[in-house]
């Protein structure tokens, strides 16, 4: 703040503490009408204040006095007047104008962007391959849609993505190494160098499982002896450590439905389930339910082609996200460790094995063959080993070890809701390589927020509201990172994060783009990827929406958190990307699924740009850009699919008239919310944010209050786990028409009304004020 203006010496005499006239103090203002000694007080003097004498200084004026005259008539008089007030003008006019400019050639010379070092590209520190713009240019006044999405489609031609992944995947980083460390702070150092406005680092104090001293093995025992058949460099995090044997079943990708099919043959079993279509944690679940003791699962060439027929792959076996050891706790130093456990957990062993000891097991089974569906490319498949046949033990020897782990942050803040933000976040470590699992994801972090940085410091950008930045660590164990951050800031992030988008491996291939997104968000995506789609000149790409993975980072943002999240991934049709999770999975494997240098280049361009696209939309616009009335497609979907048993509940006494009474508040919620943005000036900040902060929440008034969530963390009813979801309610009411004798009338009772009382909050939330909630039913 500038000092308060002294009077000149001048005018000393006159405006002292003590010097009076006529008995009465004077004032002294920029332009005064003194008093004179013997009372007349037509006589005017203008005199510019100290603050402008100074300025006087500086070139700009160096002094006005108006000398006093007598007034010859009340013309001259009036001229007088009219004379000061035009000076007056014209005098602040010149102030104000060389005080602008003074301000705007400061902050061309504070803000001066990217230190020309950064943008060398190296080995080392690969980040743009050309200068950015001229960095002495004013910013831009104004920067409207179509302005953003062409600068930030320039600015990411420039960025190296290969080359920050290079860099990144030639560093080993396993979760707690020093590795994951080194990383860190070499995120840290480039989040500084960026110019973002705050970078910070959370610390976490985890359990993780890891090789132990003695290594897994798995060995067939037969009538003519044992045999070696395997000790695999990889491992199941969070497997039982434990030995066991056993008749093998093979149960394809082991589904639900697989098992069923297995029935009764899968008791007291070790079961040999091929990968994908569902997590590790997924399979090794059901294999418990269903009475087995143990797990083999194995890459089929079928499913993995192109990888080595001995190489076994990393997962874990934790039914859920974070740290197993702190369920529903966040993971800080000062947090005691609660003597709890997640339900999670697997408590049988489970080991992954290369497709050529898969063969070995397969040619020795003597029972059953396996349908025709479940076969892939081995020579032989057997549904099972009759008596007298094989058995396979199976030796885990994982120990768990404590680590500290980092998360690393910065922000690019908002200049009208700085307290508002939408994330941006990747996965760090890596077990092995890591390149598309990890390195992608962290070469668009980088890529991304050097980019939006640079529009904002030098490109003339001024978001609404704030962009933060995120890299997880100890992603591989069950997104560990995102979700010990998620549990640490439980009751504030929902109110303030409005918005997670997932960079974790975008790019895994080509010709088909698979997503997951929240409701919120699918309309937003949609319309981003077919705008990228005709520039990047990617036509014919497919798009393919799936369900959310357990071990996607994305997945406790929306189920535990309410915030809508994205995750997305280009990929070739139909295909998985074969490597991940092995020590194959490096940049030369990436550019020989892709095709080419270029290739990769053009698929991370677009993957950044769409990213990119989103955030910016969503800081740019006055209104939040979320589609809230998804989720009256998705509560009708659940009207059509619940009306089918209408009949059958009547049988029992039980009726809809509630359920269906909840969804049309919230259709009418939604209207009126509509109705409200229509007819409200947008500009006016205040009224806009009360909209906002209507718009933002929905997505966190899906999660049931009615479930603890220490004890069912995923508490979102679309999204979630366990038995207050949707899904969980209509699998149960399914078995009136499968097996009646199954069905729990009292639970089911239960299961209605914790889902019609979730979606009639949802509905009266989304109505703003308790006055505007009509509960006459």
């Amino acid at each position: 703040m500038a000092p308060a203006a002294r009077p000149s010496e001048e005018s000393a005499g006159s405006i002292g503490g003590a010097a009076v006239f006529g008995g009465e103090p004077l004032s002294y203002t920029r332009f005064s009408l003194a008093r004179q000694p013997d009372g007349d007080s037509s006589q005017v003097e203008m005199k510019l204040s100290a603050e402008d004498e100074e300025g006087g200084e500086n070139g700009v004026i160096n002094h006005l006095h108006a000398p006093s005259v007598k007034p010859r008539s009340s013309n001259r008089h009036l001229l007088c007047i009219l004379t000061g007030v035009v000076l007056l003008f014209l005098i602040g006019f010149l102030i104000g104008y060389v005080s602008s400019r003074g301000r705007m050639q400061a902050a061309t010379n504070s803000e001066g962007g990217i230190e020309p070092s950064l943008l060398k590209s190296t080995s080392q520190d690969a980040v743009c391959t050309k200068p950015l713009e001229d960095v002495s240019e004013e910013p831009e006044p104004v920067l409207y849609w179509d302005d953003l999405k062409k600068k930030l489609a320039e600015k990411l031609i420039m960025a190296d993505f290969q080359g920050i992944i290079r860099t990144v995947s030639e560093t080993s980083r396993e979760a707690g190494s020093a590795g994951d460390a080194s990383l860190a702070d070499y995120l840290h150092d480039k989040f500084n160098d960026f110019k973002l406005d705050k970078v910070w680092n959370d610390e976490h104090y985890v359990r993780l499982q890891v090789p132990g001293s003695s290594s897994n093995e798995v060995s067939i025992e037969g009538s003519t002896g044992n045999e070696a058949l395997e000790k695999p460099n990889a491992y199941v995090a969070y497997s039982e450590s434990k030995t066991v044997s056993g008749k093998p079943v093979y149960a394809n990708y082991g589904r639900d439905e697989d098992f069923r099919y297995l029935a009764n043959r899968t008791v007291g079993s070790v079961i040999l389930a091929r990968a994908g279509k569902i997590t590790f944690a997924e399979k090794v679940a059901n294999a418990k339910k269903w009475g087995a003791i143990g797990v083999l699962i194995y890459p089929d060439p079928s499913d993995y082609r192109g990888l080595g027929d001995s190489i076994a792959l990393f997962g874990h076996a934790h039914l859920g996200t974070g740290d197993p050891f702190t369920p529903g706790f966040p993971s800080f130093n000062h947090t005691q460790f609660p003597p709890v456990v997640s339900s999670g957990l697997p408590l049988i062993p489970v080991q992954t094995i290369s497709s050529s000891a898969a063969r070995r097991i397969f040619s020795l089974m003597n029972g059953e063959d396996c349908p025709t569906p479940w076969k892939g490319t081995l020579p032989v498949y057997k549904l099972t080993s009759a008596a007298g046949g094989i058995n396979v033990k199976l030796q885990v020897n994982n120990e768990l070890v404590e680590k500290k782990l980092l998360n690393v942050f910065g922000v690019i803040k908002g200049f009208e809701e700085a307290d508002r933000y939408v994330v941006i976040g990747a996965q760090r470590d890596s077990w092995g390589p890591g390149t598309v699992k990890s390195g992608v994801g962290t070469a668009l972090l980088l890529g991304l927020a050097h980019t939006l940085s640079a529009m904002v410091k030098t490109g003339g950008y001024k978001p609404r509201r704030s962009i933060v930045f995120a890299s997880w660590s100890a992603g591989e164990f069950g997104a560990i990172g995102a979700t010990e951050w998620l549990e640490g800031y439980a009751s504030s992030l929902h109110l303030k994060a409005f918005a997670y988008i997932n960079l974790d491996m975008a790019l895994a291939g080509s010709g088909e783009f698979r997503f997951s997104s929240s409701p919120l968000l699918k309309r937003l995506l949609e319309e981003t990827v077919n705008e990228v789609s005709k520039s990047s000149s990617l036509d014919n790409l497919q798009k393919t929406e799936v369900s959310f993975r357990l071990d996607d980072a994305a997945f406790p943002f929306l189920a535990y958190s309410g915030i809508p999240a994205v995750s997305f991934s280009f990929r070739d049709a139909g295909r998985e990307y074969p490597y991940l999770g092995t020590t194959e999975d490096n940049l030369n494997s990436l550019l020989k699924v892709v095709g080419s240098s270029g290739l990769v280049n053009k698929g991370m361009r677009a993957a950044a740009e769409i990213a990119g696209r989103l955030a910016l939309r969503m800081t740019h616009d006055h209104e939040l850009y979320l589609d809230y009335k998804s989720y009256d497609n998705k509560l009708h979907e659940l009207g059509t699919k619940v009306m089918a048993y209408r009949g059958d509940l009547k049988s029992i006494g039980l009726g809809l008239q509630w359920l269906f009474s909840a969804r049309g508040d919230f259709t009418r919620a939604t209207s009126a919310l509509a109705h409200d943005i229509s007819n409200t000036d947008l500009t006016n900040q205040v009224a806009c944010r009360a909209l906002n902060d209507r718009i933002m929440k929905v997505e966190y008034h899906f999660l049931s209050p009615y479930v603890s969530p220490k004890d069912t963390p995923l508490r979102h009813i679309f999204f979630g786990s366990g038995s207050h979801t949707l899904r969980a309610m209509l699998d149960h009411l399914s078995l009136l028409k499968t097996n009646k004798s199954a069905f729990d009338e009292v639970l089911f009772k239960n299961q209605l009304a914790l889902a019609t009382w979730t979606i009639q909050s949802a509905a009266n939330a989304l109505s703003g004020d308790i006055w505007d909630i009509n509960n006459e039913f």
